[in-house]
């Protein structure tokens, strides 16, 4: 069991764990949820074309603004650099039909944004057709380090050895001190995520190459499986956000659910956060 342990920990990731409460930061670019983007004077705000639960017709909707990050606050936690050490990263995703992410036609449901100057930027305008429940109250974010580790599926994913008997896992993750139930508005920046329908870097590497997976997945061509293979080393999470609570407010993500903004490793390294996937898991 030791040495099961010492394979677990050496698959550890450095992440940022993320408290979402209490007031917001009142100057201009801070890190904070919520509240309006501060955004560039050219900023044109992200809509996305889809029927929502409430509405049948398919036509652009704004997409909600979650949350900002000041870059320079993130620096001394970031243990990899892997984020702009500079700048602002803000957050954005259609709230009214909540994709999963499953579906190639979903890219463009969720957006990130890097601002590399935060001289100059200003709130934004929320657009007069972005509903009122989704204009998010502000609310401060606090930040720390953490250390995390896969989740059972994520670790056995591409183990040759993998079997029915998980057991070894669960108890070396005890051993390391780990809890096995985070709750449900455990936040993060990087590190691995915490699933709930198990592990996802497989369906973002499919539907980004174009495959539904809301019924299956199709014959795959070699390069295809390649990359469903290799999927979780090159997809990095981004951003996990939970179930968010305050004073008369909840978002809560499908049934105590959480949203994904992955990234290719690649991709986040050259700064291309136009092409983050998001994933919808919920109990």
């Amino acid at each position: 069991m030791e040495e099961f342990a010492d394979l677990l920990r050496s698959l550890a990731r450095p992440g940022i764990r993320l408290t979402i409460a209490g007031p917001a930061p009142a100057e201009t670019a801070a890190t904070r949820f919520g509240g309006a983007p501060d955004v560039p004077a050219d900023f044109r705000w992200p809509v996305f074309a889809t029927a929502t639960f409430d509405d049948d017709t398919v036509r652009p909707r704004p997409l909600a603004f979650l949350a900002q990050f000041r870059c320079a606050d993130l620096a001394p936690l970031d243990r990899e650099h892997l984020l702009p050490e500079a700048g602002l990263l803000s957050f954005f995703y259609e709230l009214g039909s909540q994709r999963w992410g499953f579906d190639p036609a979903d890219r463009g449901c969720a957006r990130v944004f890097w601002f590399p100057e935060t001289d100059g930027l200003a709130p934004a305008s929320f657009p007069a057709s972005l509903p009122a429940e989704y204009r998010l109250p502000a609310m401060g974010i606090a930040a720390e380090p953490e250390v995390t580790l896969p989740d059972a599926e994520d670790f056995y994913a591409n183990r040759p050895d993998r079997d029915d008997d998980w057991e070894p896992y669960w108890e070396a993750r005890a051993m390391l001190g780990m809890d096995d139930d985070p709750p449900e508005d455990r936040s993060r920046l990087l590190g691995w995520p915490d699933v709930i329908q198990g592990s996802f870097f497989r369906e973002c590497a499919l539907t980004d190459r174009g495959f539904y997976l809301g019924s299956g997945t199709a014959d795959l061509s070699p390069e295809d499986a390649r990359a469903e293979r290799e999927a979780a080393e090159e997809w990095q999470l981004l951003f996990q956000l939970g179930t968010v609570t305050g004073e008369g407010f909840e978002l809560m993500f499908g049934d105590c659910g959480r949203v994904y903004f992955c990234i290719r490793k690649e991709d986040l390294a050259a700064r291309r956060f136009d092409r983050v996937w998001l994933i919808l898991q919920c109990g």
